[in-house]
């Protein structure tokens, strides 16, 4: 497992956790939760005797838990049973304590959202929007993603007519990074120091203009040749991504630049309201 050790804080307890960057997903040692939730003097026995009940209920995610060697409080390097996000709610879920009862209601909240969403759509749109606007995105801003949301939607409903499988998605989407940027969506995230983050959300204007010209490309030469094979929709991808690639080329040719920029959203929306507030100073 390739992992960046971190301590965070839930409350007063801090919690180890281990950034996989292959997975991109968080995990977190269970013991060092079950210690912030229940205040017991030995979370390890708490641990034991939960994990041991929730396997006699037939509860797979505490068959799942995995071990990771973390820094125990003497400094040195101890195996410990660690969670994912999800097994952590539903680890939670399990726990008899009054500290986790808000995060119990709270995921409650999300699960009946969702449902909502899938009987009006519209509902799960509107609170992207306010939830991009929470995090200091401007209208315009907004709307151009929105757009580029239907436009991934419209291909991997390609890649879904065509016979592309869900796993396979990533493999196309890299491709098409490859060809007009070359490097991965990973490898485009690590220059931007991003983790979890969305890449879309932290790409410049012009960034997002071209992987959205590649993807759009790579949807109607797949509409149009519909591909028998993962082999074809990836020659696909790759060219619909040299659309961008050329259009990449030209524009860097006339700008005498690299378009390909370091800076993500916390940077980009920094600079932006900078310069709004120098055009106001200005005499």
């Amino acid at each position: 497992m390739s992992s960046q050790d971190q301590i965070q804080l839930f409350g007063s307890t801090s919690i180890r956790t281990s950034w996989n960057e292959e997975e991109e997903k968080w995990y977190f040692s269970v013991v060092d939760i079950i210690a912030a939730l229940t205040g017991s003097a030995d979370p390890a026995k708490y641990w034991r005797v939960l994990k041991t009940r929730l396997k006699k209920e037939g509860n797979e995610t505490a068959t799942n838990c995995s071990a990771l060697k973390m820094k125990a409080a003497d400094g040195k390097m101890r195996l410990t049973d660690i969670a994912d996000q999800q097994q952590v709610f539903r680890i939670i879920q399990s726990v008899p304590s009054p500290k986790a009862e808000p995060i119990k209601q709270w995921i409650a909240k999300v699960a009946s959202e969702r449902v909502d969403e899938t009987v009006d759509p519209e509902i799960a749109i509107n609170r992207a929007i306010e939830t991009y606007r929470r995090k200091g995105y401007s209208d315009e801003w907004i709307k151009e993603r929105i757009f580029e949301i239907q436009d991934r939607k419209d291909l991997t409903d390609e890649w879904k007519r065509v016979g592309v499988k869900d796993e396979q998605y990533a493999v196309l989407t890299n491709d098409i990074y490859q060809a007009w940027a070359d490097m991965t969506a990973r490898q485009y995230k690590n220059l931007k120091g991003l983790k979890k983050e969305n890449l879309r959300d932290n790409m410049t204007a012009t960034e997002n203009a071209l992987t959205r010209l590649g993807e759009v490309a790579t949807r109607e030469l797949s509409q149009n040749e519909d591909p028998k094979s993962f082999e074809h929709s990836r020659n696909i991808a790759k060219r619909g991504g040299g659309v961008a690639r050329a259009a990449r080329n030209e524009l860097e040719k006339q700008l005498g630049r690299s378009i390909i920029s370091r800076e993500n959203a916390k940077t980009l929306r920094t600079a932006s309201e900078s310069k709004q507030i120098d055009d106001q100073t200005k005499p």
